[in-house]
């Protein structure tokens, strides 16, 4: 089958349906059966795609038309806790899982930059120069100096709220600049510079120890939001390059509102962070302590992402593969889709409940 010419033949009923399920006002009886019968069609021709091995963001944006389809047929109404529950239990797992490939290849450049200027900080003098250093860096790098007092000299809430601020302004500067490509990467470069001087000077003082101290407990899921947020960001920008199968703007609004799924929920793994940085992180602890704790919140987001996410995205592509509509024992479930409509009561039909 030629995915290409399939998609071009039945672009018009998917838009026709996605308008039908997005009006405001209520369908006519004719619009209604209208409304049923494309959502049948379009079910079966998913499943085709499914089985061709067709591009997973056609298949992703033909399932979220499906998906507001099935809730106008149903009449649901949105439960706000429901939705927060889904939100954070299936949309945004799924969104950063789909998105991994971008965001780990982020990391490890970030990871490679600030490795090779750390090291060459910490062994060069010309380093300094070429980087406008000051040659005298006791103040910063000293016990009790300024790169430690950094974490303590504010109260802890009043830290916390400016660290949560400042990271999420470096996220969504990523994030949304992504689709330019290049201020993203300027971004990332200048936060991975910034991590290998510290790191640099701090070796370079035979102080190498206490940095890593100050930095794991809250550093680990810091810079893996800012990296999953870099990889978005990019995600998005070669979307632009390179929209697939569908035109230009429609796979960059459906990019762009993946995107903003994977902002929203940064905003909690931040302010996770930022507890961390202003309460952890400046605390008398031990070391192994502070940064286990670190280490135990990194993990458990990596169990979130790669875990539940992973889950959530086969379960839905599994679903839309065996997709039957109005079976009970099958529900009907779209990749990129949570199951959040409840069945068609036995007493009515779609058809129905949509004049109603």
């Amino acid at each position: 089958m030629d995915l290409d010419a399939y998609t071009f033949v039945h672009r018009r009923s998917w838009d026709r349906l996605d308008q039908l399920a997005s009006r405001r006002k209520r369908l006519t009886g004719a619009e209604a059966d209208e409304l049923v019968r494309l959502y049948r069609i379009g079910s079966q021709q998913l499943a085709r795609l499914q089985t061709r091995s067709a591009d997973p963001e056609l298949i992703a944006g033909l399932s979220a038309v499906l998906t507001r389809a099935r809730g106008r047929a149903l009449g649901a109404q949105v439960d706000t806790m429901r939705e927060i529950g889904l939100f954070f239990t299936r949309r945004f797992p799924a969104a950063a899982y789909r998105a991994w490939p971008w965001w780990v290849s982020v990391a490890a450049l970030f990871l490679a930059v600030s490795t090779a200027l750390g090291a060459w900080v910490a062994e060069s003098d010309s380093a300094r120069r070429h980087l406008g250093i000051d040659s005298d860096t006791d103040e910063l790098t000293r016990p009790g100096g300024a790169f430690e007092t950094y974490y303590s000299e504010h109260s802890h809430d009043a830290f916390a709220a400016k660290v949560w601020t400042n990271n999420a302004s470096v996220a969504a500067a990523a994030l949304f600049t992504g689709v330019l490509i290049l201020p993203a990467v300027y971004v990332m470069f200048m936060n991975a510079m910034n991590l290998g001087v510290s790191a640099g000077l701090m070796a370079e003082a035979g102080r190498l120890e206490s940095f890593f101290g100050f930095i794991l407990p809250h550093g680990m899921l810091e810079l893996t939001a800012i990296f999953v947020a870099g990889g978005a960001g990019l995600k998005l920008g070669w979307t632009l390059i390179d929209p697939g199968h569908e035109t230009r703007a429609r796979a960059l609004a459906r990019q762009g509102r993946a995107t903003a799924v994977i902002a929203l929920g940064l905003v909690v793994v931040l302010f996770v962070s930022g507890l961390l940085e202003g309460f952890v992180t400046p605390s008398g602890w031990p070391t192994a302590v502070r940064v286990g704790i670190g280490a135990l919140a990194e993990l458990g987001f990596l169990l979130y992402v790669f875990g539940l996410g992973r889950r959530v995205v086969r379960d839905e592509e599994a679903a839309a593969a065996a997709h039957i509509f109005g079976n009970p024992a099958m529900p009907a479930v779209h990749v990129g889709e949570s199951p959040e409509f409840p069945a068609a009561p036995a007493t009515r039909t779609p058809a129905t409940t949509a004049r109603n």
